[in-house]
């Protein structure tokens, strides 16, 4: 399990400022808000708590909890409910984080080999993400870097006399498609040429490993292809092979967040972190922050800009290959009122399983 993070100074101001009596009343306002998004008054809490307390008593602790900016009452004479800092407070210092059981962590794994076997890696990813959403209110999130497979077949397809598809099928099983645009006069066996050319070269090489090799036998390229069809190959090259590395995120999940809308301001949150969603460079920036995490780390509301709008939260947690490389992030992303005690095992044990994948061959 995750180790927790130290407190930050106010956290422990804040923290140490409780007395039992304080610290029980605060647990129990942010549990019950946990579990029904909703305030919780003072008549309840009498009702709940391990201890004998008047309403009356219960409503001065509350205003106390309420002067320290833990709690606050979104409505006038209503209960009370955790501000981002006491929910921050309340996760760094009193969460009880529990483990994933026998039966889940058995489950997990035969998902994710499941979806592993015979398939690419992606789709085991995506079915990570499919899981984390199962258990949680929220939507399932991977980023992860994808790097140059070794390619199997490529294919030029003309889709129109200035147009043509680039198909790149690679070792894994992955394809993927280019559009690149053609040069005028180009000879009517000029595609399936290229594709010759390059096929015949192709064997246990990557794209950027193709055009290194092209570019030292740009010679022998000349002399086997006349100028356009040489040009083409090039242009090929160029359009497919970007950086050695780049990022791609997977979303499955995002129905769950539709779930359990209690007013119009909750559809309202859900569909500005629907948007924020669709931004997905800024996600991206935003998951890789947990990259360099020991273990899980936890985004709540306006801490990330991104969600500052939709009042999100996020829990992340790196995966790494058998080098100890970190390859991405997955977690899951939801209201503030995510079931912390249960998602950060899920997100950490799972995390743990895409590593171990990632030592078995495919």
């Amino acid at each position: 399990m995750t180790a927790r993070p130290p407190l930050s100074a106010t956290e422990h101001r804040a923290i140490t400022d409780l007395n039992d009596r304080s610290r029980e009343i605060f647990r129990q306002i942010v549990e019950s808000y946990l579990a029904t998004g909703e305030p919780v008054g003072s008549r309840n809490l009498s009702r709940i708590l391990p201890m004998t307390l008047s309403p009356a008593s219960i409503r001065n602790v509350m205003a106390d909890l309420e002067a320290a900016g833990l709690v606050y009452a979104p409505h006038t004479s209503a209960g009370r409910m955790p501000t981002e800092m006491g929910l921050r407070l309340f996760v760094d210092a009193m969460l009880e984080i529990g483990d994933v059981s026998a039966e889940e962590r058995a489950r997990i794994e035969a998902q994710m080999k499941a979806a592993a076997s015979g398939h690419t890696f992606e789709s085991a990813l995506a079915e990570a993400s499919a899981l984390l959403s199962g258990v949680s209110r929220g939507a399932g999130l991977v980023v992860t870097t994808k790097s140059n497979p070794e390619l199997k077949h490529i294919e030029f397809v003309r889709l129109d006399p200035s147009r043509a598809l680039v198909v790149l099928v690679a070792a894994d099983g992955s394809v993927e498609n280019r559009l690149l645009p053609l040069p005028p006069g180009l000879p009517a066996g000029a595609l399936l040429e290229a594709g010759n050319f390059l096929n015949a070269r192709i064997r246990g090489k990557t794209l950027a490993d193709l055009k290194s090799d092209i570019e030292v036998r740009r010679s022998e390229m000349e002399r086997e292809l006349d100028e356009l069809t040489a040009k083409l190959v090039e242009a090929g090259l160029a359009t497919t092979v970007g950086p050695a590395e780049s990022r791609q995120l997977i979303v499955r999940g995002q129905a769950n967040l539709l779930e359990d809308l209690k007013a119009a301001q909750d559809l309202e949150r859900i569909r500005l972190l629907f948007s924020d969603l669709e931004t997905q460079t800024d996600v991206i920036d935003l998951l890789s922050r947990a990259e360099h995490a020991d273990g899980v780390r936890i985004f709540i509301g306006s801490e990330n800009k991104l969600f500052s709008l939709s009042g999100s939260s996020l829990v992340a947690a790196p995966f790494r290959d058998a080098n100890q490389k970190i390859l991405g992030v997955l977690g899951v992303i939801g209201p503030t009122r995510l079931n912390y005690a249960r998602i950060v095992p899920m997100v950490d044990y799972t995390a743990k399983v895409v590593s171990r994948l990632l030592d078995q061959p495919r």
